[in-house]
């Protein structure tokens, strides 16, 4: 099924599409959220990793769910992955690790100093 593909997109997963369909959901709910400011509870992150590491063992090439997160961060940021956390940011966030982080709080002074 994933034999002699360098890299497979979701919608070729043959016999996974249920679980990278699900996957490729919660990737843009999460990013979306974060995008727009909102948190994203860590169960949710817990749960797409753990999904992402049965797709691996179920066959899908791990290239081909980073491309399809990637994908689904674009969407949500408007920029790639890596343009945010690096071209190893798999070196930082090992797979199954989803990079989901917010923006930055607004820090406000609370002394005159």
């Amino acid at each position: 099924m994933w034999e002699g593909r360098a890299v497979a997109t979701v919608p070729e997963a043959a016999g996974a599409e249920p679980l990278l369909h699900e996957l490729e959901i919660r990737w843009r709910r999460m990013f979306e959220a974060l995008a727009a400011g909102s948190d994203v509870p860590p169960t949710q992150r817990l749960r797409a990793e753990g999904m992402m590491e049965a797709a691996v063992l179920a066959g899908a090439p791990q290239e081909a769910l980073d491309a399809a997160m990637d994908a689904c961060y674009r969407r949500a940021w408007g920029r790639p992955l890596e343009a945010d956390f690096g071209p190893d940011w798999r070196a930082f966030y090992p797979f199954p690790l989803i990079p989901a982080v917010g923006l930055r709080a607004p820090v406000h002074p609370s002394t005159p100093d």
